[in-house]
């Protein structure tokens, strides 16, 4: 992958949980993990169609270079726009040079 594709800066955000001082009850929220560059490519119309039928409407795809830890349970954000993460995908070739995310819109709750 070359340097040049990966041209947006996305914010990787993950579930968080902080304790109220005042009343002691539990606040969850979304705390920033990390920002990276990435290629965020909307779907074609075709990719979009075929998509349909899975549970998740994917929207997107989303490249960054490799690293570990991140799931689907994570979110991202780009541009004032939230996407899922629907799964978490290495490269084919030696799975340890960039990691591809098929990414729906919307609020992730967790």
């Amino acid at each position: 992958m070359r340097a040049g594709t990966l041209r947006h800066r996305i914010t990787i955000q993950r579930r968080s949980a902080e304790q109220d001082p005042n009343t002691g009850a539990m606040i969850e929220g979304w705390a920033d993990l990390v920002t990276v560059w990435a290629n965020v490519e909307p779907l074609s119309v075709r990719e979009f169609i075929a998509s349909r039928g899975e549970q998740a409407e994917i929207t997107a795809r989303i490249t960054i270079r490799y690293r570990t830890g991140l799931d689907p349970k994570m979110r991202i954000l780009h541009r004032g726009l939230i996407y899922n993460i629907e799964g978490v995908l290495p490269d084919p070739r030696t799975g340890r040079q960039y990691l591809t995310m098929p990414v729906s819109g919307g609020v992730n709750d967790g």
